[in-house]
């Protein structure tokens, strides 16, 4: 078997286990392997063994990459991941089925007219900037709904909302406030937790885990 196979089999039963813990039996999930920097032989594997979900953060190296492995696996779902520039959107539209990085109106317009150009439906995250960080990308908590209104009245298909908590802070704090957020907004998706802490947004009713070295092992670049 293959070590990234073994590898996502290993998450698989630590996230059953903790959902059994916790009790919550509504929960199942999804793991986007995050397969950014690395090659067709590392992915092929996964797909083999049946898995459809990947993100990446680049758009060009998804690109190419992805149109050959998207036409030969049919089910692949593929989700952007990285902040995503407005001169990139045609490419994006072209090629993604989830963006998980919009953070701002400029950006929400030029996606609902490259979506609506390309009569495609791509579900989308608004990126929530929640531990205030000007290095990081993000609506601020007090501007998501206004924002939210304004992506709706683009007819842009928002199913949740996305975060990266601040380095070196518990990040369940920031996981219990993205849930919370989500719930006002009535949406039915969450996007938070990777390799280091996908097991405590589990705890706060995360619906898309995003694990890159956790299951590929660590990257050279």
């Amino acid at each position: 078997m293959h070590h990234t196979q073994s590898n996502l089999i290993e998450i698989q039963k630590k996230i059953k286990n903790k959902i059994k813990d916790l009790s919550l039996s509504n929960s199942n999930p999804n793991i986007i392997a995050v397969s950014k920097t690395f090659t067709e032989e590392d992915i092929i594997p996964l797909l083999d063994y049946g898995h459809n979900d990947f993100g990446e953060n680049k758009v060009q190296e998804a690109k190419k990459k992805w149109i050959q492995l998207k036409s030969n696996f049919k089910n692949v779902k593929l989700h952007m991941l990285g902040k995503l520039q407005t001169n990139k959107v045609k490419h994006a539209v072209e090629i993604f089925d989830y963006i998980h990085s919009l953070d701002n109106l400029k950006l929400a317009n030029k996606l609902a007219d490259e979506i609506k150009k390309k009569n495609k439906d791509i579900k989308i995250f608004i990126q929530v900037n929640l531990g205030g960080e000007k290095q990081k990308s993000g609506i601020e908590p007090t501007e998501i709904l206004s924002f939210y209104n304004s992506c709706r009245s683009l007819d842009l298909n928002i199913v949740g909302t996305m975060c990266i908590p601040p380095d070196n802070q518990d990040p369940k704090f920031f996981f219990k406030k993205l849930s919370v957020l989500n719930q006002k907004l009535n949406l039915a998706e969450v996007s938070m937790g990777m390799t280091n802490d996908y097991l405590d947004a589990i705890e706060y009713n995360a619906t898309f885990l995003r694990i890159g070295s956790g299951i590929f092992g660590k990257r050279t670049s």
